[in-house]
């Protein structure tokens, strides 16, 4: 493990880098200390890697610490992720919660940051292993400054970062020296199978938005589970000759949509979207074996689930299929639609609602 102070702030410079997002000034904000943390976890094929992510402590007395872990969403620039980016969601979401006292942890994932090869998106397994691990690896540095962390851990993410919330969350339950008090994931892509891909077909996403998650998924998808022979089995020209390169976490969002289609109709070829329609053999196989996080969690921790019916990135029958799913399991759930907003305004909108939660002390009272 190697750690790194990236940043210091005062509670009253908090208050100006959270503002500048747009979130309101936090009375008694904390002041934080920003790490960078480097540390070892394991690869899709469960061998040895690297990844990075980051660390933010309150500046406090307190000697033990309750701890959040939150899961980022959708990014395809290694150079936006929570330990290396300056702004952006990754690394303000991290602030949010450690100037209100918690410690906040959060991993870039494999492949983003500064953890080498591609990112495997939506990989359950290493959302995961590289989300515990980074906790481990954050529990030895606030030791090395005299603070404990509560082993149990409470959970949130937005967009793809509630996917990896849910399999963190069930990760914990099987871990020997973690567990977890609390799940609150946001607008999370849980049933791709049955609901997220068939709106990205059917035109209930945004059309964009759509080319690209799928462009994405495919191309990630491909290098685990070989879900097509070569990409121009799956895509359209030109960009069947440019997808792979546009997706290898070098190019910013502008640059990847400025690349590609604005419609699945566009991108794919007949062939590939009927596949995705009744989806067989190893793409079936990658569907499923990542669409599990909602039925891997047992009885323990509640989960609350946000999402909203206006999202057009992330359908709000995901929440529902991960809730029903939730249930059938006899796990404390529940969910609230917050209402007819975009997938950006669903994270605004939910997250104070995650922090009052945690700050209740989610997942060790009834509730």
């Amino acid at each position: 493990m190697k750690a790194e102070r990236v940043s210091r702030m005062t509670g009253s410079e908090v208050n100006a880098f959270l503002g500048k997002a747009g979130f309101p000034a936090i009375e008694n904000a904390k002041g934080v200390d920003v790490y960078r943390v480097s540390y070892r976890t394991v690869d899709v094929n469960g061998g040895p890697t690297t990844a990075t992510g980051s660390l933010v402590l309150p500046q406090t007395s307190a000697h033990e610490l309750r701890v959040v872990s939150y899961s980022h969403g959708t990014m395809a620039d290694r150079r936006e992720a929570p330990s290396v980016a300056s702004t952006g969601e990754g690394r303000y979401l991290p602030v949010y919660f450690a100037t209100h006292g918690f410690a906040a942890a959060a991993a870039d994932y494999l492949g983003l940051g500064e953890g080498p090869g591609a990112h495997p998106y939506m990989h359950t397994a290493t959302e995961a292993g590289a989300s515990i691990d980074l906790l481990k690896a954050a529990r030895r540095l606030a030791g090395q400054q005299q603070v404990t962390f509560d082993k149990r851990i409470m959970v949130t993410g937005f967009s793809q970062g509630g996917h990896a919330a849910m399999a963190l969350g069930a990760a914990l339950q099987k871990d020997r020296d973690l567990d977890v008090s609390a799940i609150a994931p946001i607008s999370g892509p849980f049933d791709i199978e049955h609901a997220e891909f068939p709106a990205a077909v059917d035109g209930r996403l945004d059309g964009r938005s759509a080319a690209f998650y799928l462009a994405y998924w495919l191309t990630s998808m491909d290098r685990v589970y070989d879900v097509y022979d070569e990409p121009s089995e799956a895509f359209r020209p030109p960009y069947d000759a440019k997808v792979t390169d546009l997706l290898d976490g070098s190019h910013d969002l502008g640059t990847i949509a400025a690349a590609l289609p604005s419609t699945v109709d566009e991108l794919l070829t007949p062939a590939y979207l009927g596949k995705l329609g009744k989806p067989t053999g190893r793409l079936l196989k990658a569907i499923r074996r990542n669409d599990t996080t909602c039925r891997d969690l047992r009885p323990g921790a509640p989960v609350r689930l946000f999402a909203a019916t206006g999202d057009r990135d992330v359908v709000l029958a995901n929440s529902e299929s991960c809730l029903k799913d939730l249930r059938a399991r006899h796990v404390d759930a529940s969910l609230m639609d917050v209402g007819d907003v975009n997938h950006l305004t669903s994270l605004r909108l939910s997250l104070p609602k995650v922090l009052a939660w945690f700050q209740q002390g989610a997942g060790t009272t009834a509730g």
